[in-house]
């Protein structure tokens, strides 16, 4: 069985991940994982309250969404996974199931000028368009260092590397990053 291939979509909030996560999947219909779905969906069955219920949601999340990846690779098969990952914690994690699968990863990271990120955060924040339980309008200054720095560091991984600029959202090069992803996938998923 050929080895399966991970798309790793990861940056700061209002990066535009999740959308660009829908843009490939339109192209390579692959099964899609996302960490904030996930904890939306806890977020529904169990309830919100304040900051830190949403940080535990956010541990639990991930727990699940490491469960999804193994079952996944564990059938051999490619996916994408979304989030804000951050390479200090999710390393580990990841070097355990690349030893384990021996996957191919791909990382997009998807990052943006820092100033207009904060604005960007806050606009959302207060927009009614994201799940009240993330509780963004009361963590403007935990997020606000990493906001302004406009992007995270990848993952300790081998592998390609796609940084993706969501500065001008008026002119996002979606076509030449999904060119770029079908020249590295394999034919069967492209």
């Amino acid at each position: 069985m050929p080895s399966p291939y991970i798309i790793i979509i990861s940056g700061p909030s209002c990066t535009g991940k999740t959308t660009l996560a829908q843009k490939i999947i339109e192209r390579f219909p692959l099964p899609y994982l996302s960490k904030d779905g996930v904890k939306e969906i806890l977020f529904d069955k169990v309830g919100w309250r304040d900051r830190a219920w949403s940080q535990k949601l956010g541990g639990a999340s991930y727990a699940v969404l490491h469960y999804f990846m193994e079952s996944l690779l564990t059938a051999g098969t490619s996916f994408i996974v979304e989030s804000n990952f951050k390479a200090e914690f999710a390393n580990q994690e990841f070097q355990k199931l690349m030893a384990k699968y021996h996957f191919t990863p791909i990382q997009i990271m998807c990052q943006c000028q820092g100033d207009i990120l904060f604005e960007r955060f806050k606009a959302r924040s207060v927009s009614g368009l994201r799940h009240p339980g993330h509780c963004d309008t009361g963590n403007y200054d935990e997020f606000k260092d990493l906001l302004l720095r406009g992007q995270s560091d990848p993952l300790d991984l081998d592998g390609e590397i796609i940084i993706f600029d969501s500065t001008d959202l008026e002119h996002l090069d979606y076509p030449g990053l999904l060119h770029r992803l079908a020249a590295l996938l394999p034919k069967n998923l492209s």
